[in-house]
């Protein structure tokens, strides 16, 4: 969302031109400074200046003739800020057909007249599906795609001093071109993440290499004793005559010491030309990014230097998380050479009344109760997410799949091919630096296993190791295991559904059991699993109900996933598990559960006011916080007297009280605790239960009444 200049976002300069390349490492840097003296502190330098333009928009809903030029009358339109979605209210009502169009944003925009000399970029955090944005009515281009950051230079564009007139025509109308063509979610039209404006200086890091930061740091080696990390800087010099320059690259800890430090020899660079500067710095004795145990992140500064002046002219500073990863075949996922069992949840972008429009403060809301249940690892589907939300994973210690927006179907066309090949490359040229992102998937769920997906994802699969082959390809299959789509990616998610669109939750085992005997020597995790739950909906034990029909008890969704977990927890060799889905969000071609124009699965409501009985399963089985839940209680108005009290606890015994009488305590060993045949007496009913853990006694109750 909005972006300080002292966050990741701070990237490089304009393209065209030369590009060369000038390497430096260990051994050749015999000009260059040597490590600093201990204790140094360091602060990096701020000379880039960052604009918000999320206020003082007009919109209109539909396409209108004329609307770039700066002279249009824009006054009946809709005062509004960005992030901003027109589909926040129709997107999630059911029947499929909420607004796929195009709508206009128009805003003024000055420029401080002491910004005169600098490099302008317009950058737009995210836009579904097609932006073009024009200064004055100059196009200044077109983006597509609608989860990558993009940037436009507005230098010649936009005057220092004067007031220009922004406009951007948006569409989220169906577009054969560009993925996703079709998804199980409401696809948003708006400007929906923020506006800003970066100057900076001729002589600076690249702004327009897919809108990535500009450095990128490359970690070569990282082990207890030492870590070696290749910093590449792309500089760029858009001045009319050659500059010299100096490059400093510098890692510092969290608390601003400096660890490693580094300045190549000066260098001229052409006009208008580029060259990418790596230099290899050294950590000894690292303290490493270890999951939610230990996330600690290292800052890596790059700074530009003009050699004739010594003036720092730019500067980006990225987070520096040191971790080494692997997976094996039978015990799974291992950070720093140590196993950890990757057990989470899948999330969308989405939340009642503002859509795909949500703000920082909703972001940090959803990573605390991702926190709060204990998971260890996130799946970003179907698309690249809002910056924050990697920003959080880094900081939070959560391990990160990111994903392409290849979703359901392809078009078998050059352009469709260029378009998914250009949305993967952002996402991995813009979250590069995240230490969080372990995993890039190059799809989900092909329709088909023809000859163009199959096609396609060979190259998706092959961009990943060209553009980041130490980090690790996936893909998300549902179709047969033996499908050739899913034997792209170095790995593969299976998306299996077991008792609910299908089979038994008793399957799930099996299923995997019998995958892992047949190729032993295949890696594996489960991307998607899961079931729906209407909270207002309840019944005690129910059978399995209709998946697309109007009854989906609270009960049944808690059922699916005690099963599933108990049977994923024995098979370590399933080296990720991913529970679709964290929070309920809009699909509006849905019509199931009570709940028309939403996807039902997630573990807490849309609104986040609400965390679902699974929500407390899995927190007593992976967090380490005390937990202690009575289920179904919200089922407060009860017709039948007899029933059963069911509790999810990390304790190892739980007593429960029945309106002043005790029911008994219950030891387990599965995190449930069961007192069934209880017998409720008209009118209100107490139920408390209780339990030590870790020396101090908690307590949880609620009143079911019986009619």
């Amino acid at each position: 969302m909005n972006e300080p200049p002292s966050r990741r976002q701070l990237l490089g300069t304009v393209a065209g031109g030369a590009l060369a390349v000038f390497a430096i490492d260990d051994a050749s840097q015999s000009a260059a400074a040597s490590s600093p003296a201990p204790a140094q502190t360091y602060v990096p330098p701020a000379p880039r200046t960052w604009l918000s333009l999320d206020s003082g928009w007009r919109f209109h809903k539909g396409d209108v003739a004329g609307a770039q030029a700066p002279g249009f009358d824009d006054a009946a339109w809709t005062a509004l800020s960005v992030p901003h979605t027109w589909n926040a209210a129709d997107g999630a009502d059911g029947g499929g057909n909420y607004y796929r169009g195009v709508g206009w944003y128009r805003r003024h925009i000055t420029v401080p007249a002491n910004l005169s000399g600098k490099m302008l970029f317009l950058q737009f955090a995210g836009a579904n599906q097609v932006a073009d944005v024009w200064i004055d009515g100059t196009h200044l281009g077109q983006h597509q795609g609608g989860y990558s950051r993009f940037r436009f230079g507005a230098t010649a564009a936009l005057t220092p001093g004067r007031q220009s007139v922004l406009a951007v025509k948006v569409t989220n109308a169906y577009n054969p071109d560009i993925a996703p063509l079709s998804a199980d979610y409401t696809f948003q039209g708006g400007i929906y993440r923020n506006v800003s404006l970066y100057a900076i200086d001729k002589l600076g890091i690249r702004m327009l290499d897919y809108a990535g930061p500009g450095i990128y740091l490359r970690q070569r080696s990282v082990t207890a004793s030492s870590a070696k990390v290749d910093v590449t800087a792309k500089v760029y010099n858009n001045d009319s005559t050659s500059r010299s320059v100096v490059v400093r690259a510098v890692v510092a800890d969290a608390a601003g010491t400096i660890v490693a430090d580094r300045s190549s020899a000066p260098q001229r660079i052409g006009a208008a030309s580029g060259v990418d500067v790596v230099q290899t710095l050294t950590i000894a004795s690292p303290r490493r990014w270890n999951g939610l145990a230990d996330p600690h992140l290292y800052s890596a500064t790059v700074e530009i230097r003009d050699a004739a002046t010594g003036t720092v002219t730019d500067a980006v500073t990225e987070p520096l998380g040191l971790r080494s990863f692997s997976l094996n075949t039978k015990t799974g996922f291992y950070l720093n050479g140590s196993r950890l069992g990757l057990h989470g949840v899948n999330l969308h972008q989405d939340r009642a009344i503002e859509g795909w429009a949500v703000s920082d403060a909703d972001h940090a809301q959803d990573f605390a109760l991702i926190k709060e249940i204990g998971a260890t690892t996130v799946r970003m589907a179907h698309y690249q997410h809002d910056q924050k939300d990697y920003d959080l994973a880094d900081s939070t210690g959560v391990v990160v799949w990111a994903e392409v927006p290849l979703v359901n179907a392809t078009t078998d066309s050059a352009a469709f091919t260029t378009s998914t090949e250009n949305q993967l490359r952002e996402l991995i040229r813009q979250n590069y630096n995240h230490p969080s992102i372990v995993f890039w998937s190059i799809g989900n769920e092909q329709g088909s296993d023809d000859t163009a997906a199959n096609n396609l994802l060979a190259s998706l699969a092959a961009l990943v190791r060209s553009e980041d082959p130490d980090r690790i390809s996936t893909y998300a299959n549902d179709l047969g295991d033996d499908a050739k789509v899913a034997g792209h990616a170095d790995t593969t998610g299976f998306n299996k559904y077991y008792g609910w669109y299908g089979g038994s939750y008793n399957d799930l085992g099996p299923w995997a059991d019998s995958l892992h005997k047949s190729e032993p020597n295949r890696t594996f995790a489960l991307s998607e699993y899961g079931a729906g739950a209407n909270t207002t909906q309840h019944a005690l034990n129910p059978a399995k109900p209709s998946a697309g029909g109007q009854f989906h008890p609270e009960e049944y969704q808690a059922l699916v996933h005690e099963a599933s977990w108990t049977q994923l927890a024995a098979r370590p060799f399933v080296w990720g598990t991913y529970v679709w889905t964290m929070f309920d969000f809009a699909s509006d071609s849905r019509n199931e559960g009570g709940q028309p124009g939403i996807n039902d699965k997630g573990l807490v409501t849309r609104d986040r006011a609400t965390r679902k009985d699974a929500f407390y399963w899995y927190k007593a089985n992976w967090a380490t916080a005390p937990s202690l839940y009575i289920t179904s209680r919200r089922w407060t108005s009860r017709t039948d007297a007899t029933t059963e009290v069911k509790v999810y606890s990390n304790a190892s015994s739980v007593t429960v009280v029945l309106n002043g009488v005790s029911l008994g305590r219950q030891s387990s060993s599965n995190r449930v605790f069961r007192w069934t045949g209880v017998k409720l007496r008209p009118g209100a009913n107490t139920i408390t239960a209780s339990a030590s853990i870790a020396g101090t006694t908690y307590t949880d109750t609620v009143t079911w009444t019986l009619t």
